[in-house]
């Protein structure tokens, strides 16, 4: 009777302050959402219809996957409110920072947060018969770029910074297309490149008369992670056992950076991403064996910085109840927000002072501000 009665008084408050039984209760996912996602096919693609899968399964999440080859197809439709989340790669950081595709007036800094990121690899595969032991002994030789991939010429950059080298010190082949890049080696068109560990020319590679060899990326050398990081601040060691000529017994040490990196806007309601994070992390186990490298989204891998943007306070909540959120890594959140911050108003006084002009001199008083601006 007393179980009886409580429960009527319980449904006469509700009612009696315009709440509904559900809404009385814990917050959970929208019903449906939008996200972005690079071509079907694509690592990012794949990763994002398996959490997508999951989250229907688990609460009747309805997940439209809008792909997109280009970083402007990706971010357009999340900036402007079309699309909830986006699961990108570096364009997130250029995005943040005003460059490459994101140095247009119609663009600049854009105020994005990340609700988790996987942790991918990047390094330097070699032809084994290149005689290419260390980063340093890339100086003269062939290395293959990628025209018109801002992503992995970043990349590539900051791999020979770590060096202390740049491009003038390599002879740069550049090829149209990464698939051809890749293929460079195996042609013996290039001695050697910087990529992901699981292109299937890399696999021809390193069954082929040149073999593969993965050149060592220090974990310990503090000064080449300084220079690597200056060039863009968003790496951190990683030793590597999947790929091309790699494996438990023979791993690499190599960077790692995050991709696929699951990215909101600032202004996302923090309930709204807590929910999101939240249930990336409790149906794990349901999208966990979908590729080969999914099994990284777990939530105290994905969950950390460094990251190209920001984490949303929404995450951040939810990593501080799981134990995982530290002072350093609010540290280096309030670090790179403020980052963001002097970038956003740095872009209003070039927006000001470069009125009228043409979009080449532009874009040449944009960089001139910007780094400016993070000089100081």
């Amino acid at each position: 009777m007393m179980c009886k009665t409580l429960t009527t008084s319980l449904l006469t408050v509700a009612l009696a302050t315009g709440m509904s039984i559900s809404g009385a209760q814990a917050a959970s996912l929208p019903d449906t959402m939008i996200w972005t996602a690079y071509d079907v096919g694509s690592q990012g693609h794949s990763e994002a219809s398996a959490i997508a899968d999951a989250f229907g399964k688990a609460s009747g999440t309805r997940i439209r996957i809008q792909p997109s080859g280009s970083a402007i197809g990706r971010l357009q439709p999340l900036v402007s409110g079309r699309a909830d989340y986006a699961f990108l790669a570096t364009e997130s950081f250029f995005a943040s920072e005003g460059v490459y595709d994101f140095s247009e007036r119609r663009w600049g800094p854009q105020d994005l947060r990340a609700v988790a990121g996987r942790p991918s690899t990047f390094g330097v595969p070699t032809a084994a018969d290149a005689d290419i032991e260390t980063l340093e002994d890339l100086k003269g030789k062939r290395v293959a770029y990628t025209a018109g991939n801002p992503s992995v010429q970043v990349k590539c950059d900051a791999i020979l910074a770590f060096a202390g080298l740049d491009r003038s010190d390599v002879d740069i082949v550049m090829f149209p297309t990464h698939k051809a890049s890749m293929s460079s080696l195996v042609e013996d068109r290039a001695d050697a490149t910087c990529t992901t560990t699981t292109a299937s020319q890399l696999y021809e590679l390193a069954e082929s008369p040149r073999g593969i060899h993965w050149v060592d990326i220090p974990a310990d050398d503090e000064e080449g992670w300084k220079r690597m990081n200056d060039v863009a601040p968003v790496f951190q060691p990683f030793k590597e056992t999947i790929g091309a000529g790699l494996s438990e017994s023979s791993p690499a040490n190599m960077l790692a950076y995050r991709y696929p990196i699951i990215v909101a806007t600032a202004d996302k309601s923090e309930d709204e991403v807590y929910e999101v994070i939240k249930a990336l992390d409790e149906n794990y186990d349901l999208y966990k064996d979908a590729t080969a490298a999914i099994q990284r989204w777990r939530i105290s891998d994905a969950g950390t910085p460094p990251i190209d943007i920001p984490f949303h306070d929404g995450a951040i909540r939810y990593l501080e109840e799981k134990g995982i959120w530290t002072d350093e890594m609010q540290e280096w959140n309030d670090a790179r927000e403020a980052r963001l911050e002097t970038l956003k108003n740095a872009w209003s006084t070039t927006l000001e002072e470069g009125e009228g002009m043409d979009e080449e001199a532009f874009k040449a008083l944009w960089e001139e501000k910007r780094q400016a601006a993070l000089s100081k």
